[in-house]
């Protein structure tokens, strides 16, 4: 199948160095590891799927990527798309290259303000394409224009978190799935060999890779790691980081590296944004992915995905939080039996190969009639 993916392309840089190591003989890849589209990229090429990817977020006109666009003009892009000429031509461009190669599919990912929904009713119309929309945000807070006006035209949304699903489906789509979009890939997402020089500059008693700004997306996570500054905190982040958390940040890290900070954590922590209610993020599988402790917050995708005390460790308030770290603390024993559980858990059950192939399943559904609009949570 003719798979056409049509999303931002973050960190070029990643993606240039991913690039540049690729075997000779292989496919360069079309995302950095970075990104969850890199690993459906290479579950589906392992499919025997044939893979496209047009970067919207790419400017056609002089100075007009979406990093060099003026704050003024991107305001008024997001309120009237139609009046950017660049955004006119890239969707000129898009339906060009769908004409082209014919995608049999087409994978639109979240936080789409370039795309206009007319322009994918017409890549549908003209090529019969089957329409998938992942998002791992909450269409109610995040969601351009375009994208809700574009939420009937989907065949289908993949979505990350349960209760966002409902919210795209209120808005008209016809159907969704979830589990959430996300998962590991086994030979990306391993323990990492640590030197000693690593080890002593990632030890903390507990360890946080993530965002943290603005706060009034992210403030669960903040008051959280407030009410542990009593401990060795480390922070990572390549955003900015509230005041009262800046003495704690250790420094930036992305792909590969954030897997050598999270395999040296004593503790992982991991909190949604204020925005997901059933959960579901990157970090709740890679941390165990990579062999780590992971205490997260206690929503309903968490427990359904994992088992406290067996797979994972949650936590209510702050309160509870600080004194379960310190609890864990105290026993080692009790850490590594439940990282070594988290690992086994997630490379039985959470693999991106896994994730692709029940894709795959409700597009073929779709494509024959007989998909369900709503899974079971």
């Amino acid at each position: 199948m003719k798979i056409l993916f049509v999303a931002p392309l973050h960190f070029p840089e990643e993606l240039a160095k991913a690039q540049a190591a690729t075997p000779p003989g292989q496919p360069r890849p079309l995302f950095p590891p970075s990104m969850a589209q890199h690993f459906y990229e290479k579950a589906l090429r392992a499919q025997g799927h044939e893979l496209f990817a047009f970067y919207r977020s790419q400017g056609v006109l002089p100075g007009m990527g979406r990093l060099g666009e003026r704050r003024l003009v991107r305001g008024v892009s997001q309120v009237l798309p139609h009046f950017n000429p660049d955004y006119r031509l890239r969707n000129t461009r898009l339906l060009e290259m769908a004409r082209r190669i014919r995608p049999e599919l087409v994978y639109v990912t979240g936080d789409n303000e370039v795309i206009y929904p007319e322009t994918l009713a017409r890549i549908k119309a003209e090529t019969g394409a089957i329409l998938v929309y992942f998002c791992g945000t909450s269409p109610m807070v995040f969601s351009h224009r375009n994208e809700q006006k574009a939420a009937p035209i989907y065949d289908l949304v993949l979505a990350n978190d349960y209760y966002h699903a409902i919210q795209w489906m209120e808005m008209g789509a016809p159907r969704f799935i979830n589990p959430p979009g996300v998962g590991i890939d086994p030979e990306f997402h391993y323990p990492r060999d640590l030197t000693g020089e690593e080890r002593a500059a990632y030890a903390c008693d507990v360890t946080f890779v993530g965002t943290l700004a603005p706060d009034h997306l992210y403030s669960r996570r903040v008051k959280a790691l407030e009410a542990l500054r009593d401990f060795k905190l480390g922070i990572w982040s390549v955003h900015q980081v509230p005041e009262s958390l800046r003495p704690y940040v250790r420094g930036r890290v992305l792909g590969g590296d954030m897997l050598r900070v999270l395999t040296g954590a004593t503790i992982a922590f991991n909190a949604h944004g204020d925005f997901v209610f059933y959960g579901g993020n990157m970090r709740l599988f890679e941390i165990a992915a990579v062999g780590a402790f992971q205490i997260a917050d206690d929503l309903p995708g968490v427990r359904r995905w994992f088992t406290p005390g067996q797979t994972i460790e949650t936590f209510r308030d702050p309160r509870d939080l600080a004194e379960k770290v310190s609890y864990y603390l105290a026993h080692p024993e009790d850490r590594q039996r439940i990282a070594a559980a988290a690992r086994q858990h997630v490379l039985a059950r959470h693999t991106y190969t896994q994730r692709a192939a029940a894709l795959m399943d409700m597009v073929a559904a779709i494509q024959a009639g007989t998909a369900r609009p709503v899974p079971e949570p």
